[in-house]
């Protein structure tokens, strides 16, 4: 089987979010949204809700739409070439798959339905100052008070949180950080006394916050998981956002390369386009390769989730995560530096495709981090 070959119904997945970003999302629209306030279109959460877009990834008894990590790519690859900037990835991706493979029934029915519908965006808040992307760095700590926690310590980049209404949370209930065990999710309300939120922008027209939790009380009802077990489902989480990250990056990829080939045809040097001379058609051909392999490796994380072997499943994670983070720099620079001095102007797309590669790169881990991991995985496994 084709595993690039998309089904019948991710065709239509795929067709129904290229119209809307042509229709509704072009870049000079981008540039007014990012500039609002939540960095995000209220009335395009709307419509993703009516089109079937926020419950995709989640069981129909959930109100979603029983869709497969292969489905939400596709939505992911063609935000990815619209550059579409929410809180979808933070909800849906994020906030929304933690509920999903850690939640108890109750936590699911009432949440996950309400993600579906657009009435509730939720985020994740692992990363915390000196982390570097490892998930077991938990510093943060939840402390039994009488009949609830006490949870105290800071979080920073929690994607959109000034906009969620819930955040999912990590803590350690026991240990110290580095340790495996101990750690443990909890679902916070995002007005919760104690809690308190630097708001900003980021890079590529995002928005984040750095949290700060000074004896933020939850209930027992408000873990997620069992007590002390929460970094499988956090491991398990991430997992699904590198690969949905990785058809992102595929997408802003594809969209370096296609602007890059219409420039080509339309810039003129010594009379003619310059698409015409063949060291600048080599170099074109060179993004197009680097667009396949990226291509191909995001397929290789897809595949990965389907592993039942943690171990198994993070190295193919890994593996993706290198060659979307090596070739998205690459191509993005490649990008910028052939369009010259439009390239590098805010009114030109080509730029902002190479800011949000950037911001890919460093999500869950860079280059760097995730070859090491790479190679501690194969150590691991040899007999």
């Amino acid at each position: 089987m084709n595993r690039f070959a998309l089904s019948d119904e991710q065709v239509l997945i795929r067709d129904s979010v290229a119209k809307f970003v042509k229709d509704d999302y072009a870049f000079n629209r981008r540039l007014e949204i990012i500039e609002a306030p939540t960095g995000h279109d209220e009335a395009h959460w709307k419509r993703f809700a009516d089109l079937g877009w926020l419950g995709l990834p989640f069981p129909e008894r959930y109100g979603g739409q029983d869709g497969t990590p292969r489905d939400l790519a596709v939505i992911m690859e063609q935000f990815g070439r619209g550059l579409v900037v929410g809180p979808y990835f933070s909800t849906v991706v994020l906030g929304g798959h933690a509920i999903l493979f850690g939640g108890s029934e109750t936590q699911k029915a009432a949440i996950l339905p309400r993600i579906a519908n657009g009435t509730l965006k939720v985020t994740l808040a692992h990363d915390e100052a000196g982390s570097r992307y490892r998930l077991d760095a938990i510093a943060t700590r939840a402390k039994r008070d009488g009949d609830a926690y006490r949870l105290e310590g800071a979080k920073v980049a929690v994607p959109f949180a000034a906009v969620a209404g819930e955040i999912v949370l990590s803590a350690r209930t026991s240990g110290e950080p580095g340790d495996p065990s101990g750690i443990s999710l909890f679902k916070v309300k995002a007005d919760a006394p104690g809690l308190s939120a630097a708001h900003y922008r980021t890079h590529d027209g995002g928005a984040a916050s750095n949290l700060s939790l000074e004896g933020v009380r939850v209930s027992p009802e408000d873990v997620i998981g069992p007590v002390g077990e929460g970094l499988p489902i956090l491991e398990k989480t991430v997992d699904h956002a590198i690969a949905a990250l990785a058809a992102e990056g595929v997408g802003c990829m594809w969209s370096i390369c296609d602007l890059t080939n219409a420039y080509f045809k339309t810039r003129e040097q010594f009379g003619q386009a310059i698409g015409k001379f063949q060291a600048l058609q080599h170099r074109l051909v060179d993004l197009y390769v680097k667009c396949q392999l990226a291509q191909s490796m995001a397929g290789e994380a897809l595949d990965a989730l389907a592993r039942t072997n943690a171990a198994e499943r993070a190295k193919g994670i890994s593996g993706a995560k290198v060659i979307i983070g090596r070739y998205g720099r690459e191509i993005g620079e490649e990008g910028v530096q052939l369009h010259g001095g439009i390239g590098m102007t805010r009114e030109y797309p080509v730029g902002h495709y190479f800011k949000r590669l950037t911001l890919i790169n460093l999500a869950f881990g860079d280059v760097n981090f995730h070859l090491e991991r790479y190679r501690q995985l194969l150590r691991e496994a040899k007999p």
